[in-house]
């Protein structure tokens, strides 16, 4: 989430990358995830074979990023393995989503390393024990994560890329400039502040957790421009925000939703009509479906009629409708569009 160009190019110019699903299993047990339902999900999310993922990586020069994530991806015993035949493939970025714990067993990390990993993202929602376990509801789980993120900022330069998740809440959201801080000090590059999607535990536990798009965009112009004072540009960047809420914002900070794909068993997902089974269909035998984030977009997330007069229209995914089902419309206001120069005068 780097450059110069104004956020609707970025969107406009994102490429997609593949997600390997790798399981069910979490050693975590965050307080707002959005796999809430794991047991429904195990059989899907638990479908992946070597031979799935060989499948996948025949299909990668479609994508900039192979990236191993849903579950706890180091819970999965064949990750290395996973990751060498992405290496292999050619895969320009060999990434994985992890809670980073695994990563703080120094023989652990190395070998991903050396099989082809470079990028890694690790989800850390504190600057302290306190905060961080609170929402993860794992105890022990801050000191392994911070020392995993810390095994990875030793070896980046060998090439590695180290991006951080923070979930936007109501009890971290205060501490935005702490936790960035924190990161930046211990080799992270980027600093992701990630708002929740409304689904899963996020729902289930909406009113203790969620802020309003408007507090959290006024936390972010805070901390940014505290930030700033000590760094030219400042390396946060907040996502899966509206970005009507967000134009007080500096441009570069203002992130997006990657663009990505996975693949499921056949039947497993509500999120592709019939009618378009027959050109998402994959696999070695056909037996899977492409699940594109937009489906979730299409089936999750609204608009109404006034958003087609803002000028983030076409690169917006929409608002979440659990969110709109508590707060409603009233901060999203549509954006004018930059008014046409004026014409020089005649000579």
């Amino acid at each position: 989430m780097t450059g110069t160009e104004a956020i609707e190019q970025r969107i406009a110019n994102r490429r997609p990358r593949v997600h390997i699903l790798t399981g069910a299993v979490c050693n975590n047990n965050c307080i707002f995830c959005m796999e809430e339902d794991r047991e429904g999900r195990y059989v899907t999310n638990s479908a992946t074979t070597t031979e799935t993922v060989q499948w996948i990586l025949a299909q990668a020069e479609r994508y900039e990023e192979v990236c191993f994530t849903s579950g706890e991806p180091t819970t999965n015993k064949q990750l290395h393995q996973w990751v060498k035949l992405a290496h292999d493939a050619g895969a320009q970025w060999v990434s994985m989503m992890t809670n980073g714990r695994a990563l703080a067993h120094e023989g652990y990390a190395k070998r991903l390393i050396a099989l082809g990993m470079n990028k890694f993202y690790v989800s850390i929602h504190g600057h302290d024990k306190r905060l961080h376990e609170g929402l993860t509801r794992t105890p022990g789980s801050f000191e392994q994560t911070v020392a995993g993120i810390e095994t990875i900022a030793r070896f980046k330069r060998y090439g590695l890329a180290l991006h951080t998740s923070t979930v936007v809440t109501k009890r971290n959201l205060p501490h935005l400039h702490e936790i960035y801080r924190f990161l930046r000090a211990r080799g992270v590059d980027q600093v992701v502040f990630n708002v929740m999607q409304a689904n899963g535990r996020a729902n289930t536990y909406f009113k203790q957790l969620f802020p309003r798009y408007s507090e959290i965009a006024d936390e972010a112009h805070r901390f940014l421009a505290e930030a700033g004072k000590s760094e030219p540009q400042v390396q946060a960047f907040f996502v899966d925000i509206p970005l009507c809420t967000t134009t007080a914002l500096p441009d570069f900070n203002r992130g997006y939703v990657e663009d990505y794909v996975h693949f499921e068993p056949e039947g497993s997902s509500p999120l592709v009509a019939p009618a378009l089974l027959e050109e998402r269909r994959g696999g070695q035998s056909g037996e899977l479906v492409q699940i594109r984030r937009a489906d979730l977009d299409d089936d999750q997330r609204r608009k109404r009629p006034e958003c087609a007069r803002c000028r983030y229209d076409a690169v917006c995914e929409g608002v979440w409708g659990n969110y709109l089902r508590r707060y409603g419309w009233d901060e999203l206001q549509p954006v004018p569009a930059d008014p046409a120069p004026a014409a020089a005068p005649a000579p």
